[in-house]
């Protein structure tokens, strides 16, 4: 078995690259526009379930590096889902007044099994192992919206699934993260002016006890807020400040993270839409000789909409089902190894419902991933590495509520880095590539 560090290594160069794309596998689950159909009314609620059952192919779970052992695998993935909210919009009539409350309740889940088929015979049979189930459970609860002052409460918990590179089933990176919030919001004058102020609680919990020093709690305090000088233009600020708790303190030390934002959003015309935002980020890690972030962040996007869109509100254009973008975005998070790392991404996304009928949803990206130096790892200055990711969903409806589908995942991180570690006469390379191949069914209401 390889050394705690060797697992700090490689959830580092993965985690934070793949976690996204680990949310990306099913689209619908990820974002209820393409997840929900009609639902169920009953009472003054809106009931939503869906069900998706898929098999395909798998390169790479254990994201190894080319020469440690990659195995593929046959994976076969059953997806439920249930959302449950209060009458929309549509539902309650243009002439109904504003609801005292809004209650939204989403709950998925997404079942692995798999079938070892490539590479050597002690990697199929560890994957053969892996089977898991990961999940999310989000409640969100508005208070007197669309009033001059509301407030939101919102809370859940996630299960995420990563196994480490040697797949060990009792030894994995698996984790629990609760997250509760509230949040205060003033908006006088119709709308055209905003400002809240929110609290949000989030905490990664290891359920394996070899890396429980890697847990972490965050305690984030944010405002944020927009001003509509022009019919369809907004000056938004956003800052945000963290305080990243290690209870072990073994590992890792505590940060304060600050990050700080003002920009613009705007409709050039109903079709086309622009952001920009530009700031400063530090991260205010506690101890001596602490490589510290401390430099610009920013965030750009384009975005056509292939559907005209009604609204003027530029705050509120992003429902779109059929839109293209283009963006970068420059920000720095918290590594399980050393400090933090920089994250500098370019990406491109598409989305588009062809007659009601063909959905085509495709997402990806590429950018730096930017470490400060380690000398405890012998890595005496600091270093880039790239990462790359993409998706794709297609998805024919039959009928309103049934679909058949075809995805498509990669994900790529690209280093020529190879860790060593105190103690141990260990190396481990980061770099991995895996993509993922799936077709499948889905209902859902």
């Amino acid at each position: 078995m390889r050394h705690l560090l060797f697992g700090i290594a490689v959830t580092c160069a993965s985690t934070l690259v793949a976690e996204a794309a680990s949310a990306q596998e099913q689209l619908w689950l990820s974002d209820r526009k393409y997840r929900e159909g009609d639902g169920f009314l009953v009472g003054d609620f809106e009931l939503h379930p869906g069900l998706g059952v898929e098999f395909g192919y798998d390169s790479n779970y254990f994201r190894r590096a080319p020469g440690e052992d990659p195995i593929g695998a046959l994976r076969i993935r059953v997806s439920p889902s249930f959302s449950v909210s209060t009458l929309g919009p549509q539902r309650r009539g243009e002439d109904a007044p504003p609801p005292t409350v809004n209650f939204r309740g989403d709950l998925t889940l997404a079942y692995n099994e798999f079938i070892g088929i490539s590479g050597s015979d002690e990697g199929k049979s560890l994957i053969s192992k892996q089977r898991n189930i990961g999940g999310d459970l989000g409640l969100n609860l508005d208070i007197l919206p669309e009033k001059t002052w509301s407030g939101r409460l919102f809370g859940g918990i996630s299960r995420t699934v990563m196994p480490t590179n040697e797949g060990d089933t009792t030894n994995s990176f698996n984790r629990d993260m609760p997250r509760a919030g509230a949040e205060l919001i003033w908006a006088p004058g119709g709308g055209m002016l905003d400002w809240r102020l929110g609290y949000t609680f989030e905490g990664t919990f290891f359920e394996s006890g070899d890396y429980t020093s890697l847990n972490v709690i965050r305690n984030t305090v944010s405002t944020r807020g927009r001003w509509r000088f022009l019919p369809r233009t907004a000056l938004m600020y956003d800052l945000r400040a963290g305080f990243f708790i290690y209870p072990s303190g073994d590992v890792k030390t505590n940060s304060f993270p600050v990050h700080a934002r003002i920009g613009i959003n705007g409709l050039f015309t109903p079709s086309f839409g622009a952001m920009a935002l530009i700031g400063w980020g530090s991260s205010f890690y506690q101890g001596d000789n602490q490589s510290d972030f401390d430099s610009l962040i920013a965030q750009a996007e384009i975005k056509w909409y292939i559907t005209p869109l009604e609204e003027t509100d530029p705050s509120k254009a992003d429902g779109s089902l059929s839109a293209f973008s283009a963006g970068f975005i420059r920000d720095f998070d918290d590594s399980y190894l050393g400090t933090y790392l920089e994250r500098d991404r370019g990406y491109l996304k598409f989305s588009y419902l062809f007659g009601g009928v063909f959905l085509a949803a495709i997402e990806g990206g590429v950018g730096g991933v930017k470490f400060p130096m380690m000398p405890q790892y012998g890595q005496t200055s600091g270093w880039t590495d790239v990462a790359a990711d993409a998706s794709v969903l297609a998805e024919y409806r039959i009928k309103d509520m049934w679909g058949i589908n075809a995805t498509f995942n990669y994900n790529g991180y690209f280093s020529k880095t190879t860790l060593s570690f105190p103690n141990t006469t260990g190396t481990d390379q980061l770099a991995y590539q895996e993509f993922q191949a799936m077709i499948g069914a889905r209902w859902f209401m």
